[in-house]
């Protein structure tokens, strides 16, 4: 562990420290993010979800977070039972990145995983904003198991198992009909986009369908492998991550192409 790392401390977040400690993605309660985070949040603990701060060791505002889920509850469109699965891990803001921080969560999730006797860790990982970063992985003694698209798929193996794999989103694609916004509310962000995109469409005319998520089952069966959010129409994928309701207008001006 680094020298900074040692300054700091993981603690679990739970309902009952939720108040004082935050969300960390969305800090105001008032934020429609925060309240459908919390909602999710409340079933999914039951579920083994994880959710770890990194805080400073004499107390103060978190620097970081990580959430991991078993595997066989993962919101990603991955087979990853007898895995711990990383959902989301950020170190914020900017200056407290290269402190050892996002590792500390990282050997946490792994040490976690060896308690509860897991095949190991994985994660989908990539080089866009709104997944982690796959170089935290590879230093930490991740391997690449599998890519599709500009996602992939990185586990760190503790016992021989089973390897995990991404399921097939491109199939579930070709299923889908009429412009369509599946997300759920693992990210609060999808919450607001969700809003966003539904006041879009009515101002716009536009005939959108949305589509709550609410169970892991769901989130696999998902059409791309972010799994919590996207917006298809007729077998085309227009966002696999969330958009503002302006860029959903600049969608709809194109004629959806």
């Amino acid at each position: 562990m680094s020298k900074s790392a040692a300054s700091v401390s993981v603690v679990d977040l739970t309902l009952e420290n939720i108040p004082e400690l935050g969300l960390f993605c969305v800090t105001n309660p008032k934020h429609e993010g925060y309240q459908a985070k919390l909602k999710w949040l409340e079933q999914r603990f039951a579920e083994g979800l994880k959710l770890k701060l990194v805080v400073p060791a004499g107390g103060g505002k978190p620097l970081g977070f990580i959430e991991y889920v078993p595997g066989e509850f993962a919101w990603r469109a991955v087979a990853a039972s007898d895995y711990l699965f990383i959902h989301c891990i950020w170190v914020y803001p900017r200056i407290h990145l290269g402190k050892g921080y996002g590792s500390l969560l990282v050997k946490t999730c792994i040490e976690d995983a060896r308690a509860r006797n897991r095949a190991g860790v994985a994660v989908i990982a990539g080089d866009t904003p709104w997944l982690p970063d796959r170089r935290l992985f590879q230093k930490n003694g991740f391997a690449l198991v599998e890519t599709s698209e500009h996602y992939e798929l990185w586990a760190l193996a503790l016992k021989h198992a089973k390897p995990p794999r991404i399921l097939d989103w491109k199939s579930a694609r070709d299923q889908t009909g009429a412009l369509t916004l599946a997300c759920a509310n693992q990210c609060p962000y999808s919450a607001k986009a969700m809003l966003d995109l539904r006041a879009t469409a009515e101002s716009t005319g536009a005939a959108l369908r949305v589509k709550e998520l609410k169970s892991a089952a769901a989130a696999q069966a998902a059409p791309s492998g972010y799994g919590v959010f996207s917006l298809t129409c007729e077998g085309r994928l227009l966002a696999d991550h969330y958009i503002s309701g302006t860029r959903f207008r600049n969608i709809l001006r194109q004629g959806l192409k």
